[in-house]
């Protein structure tokens, strides 16, 4: 996938991995479209943060959801 276009479909791509990756309880909530793609190099940044990593401890997991939280449309 290529990652360097800023498209309504890599975020979606993006959101989907990292929900995966932090194996949220409450992914349902966290949903693609409640990102804008203005937003688009921060998900990249979050994303390339949870790949990069084998393990996440849980306050990294707070936080990186915390962060979510934060980008989210309202």
């Amino acid at each position: 996938m290529d990652l360097s276009q800023k498209s309504p479909e890599n975020i979606e791509y993006m959101i989907e991995a990292i929900k995966e990756k932090l194996k949220m309880a409450s992914a349902s909530a966290l949903q693609s479209s409640a990102f804008s793609v203005e937003q688009y190099d921060d998900i990249y940044d979050l994303y390339d943060v949870v790949n990069s990593k084998t393990n996440l401890s849980i306050s990294e997991v707070e936080a990186l959801v915390s962060e979510l939280g934060r980008l989210r449309r309202v």
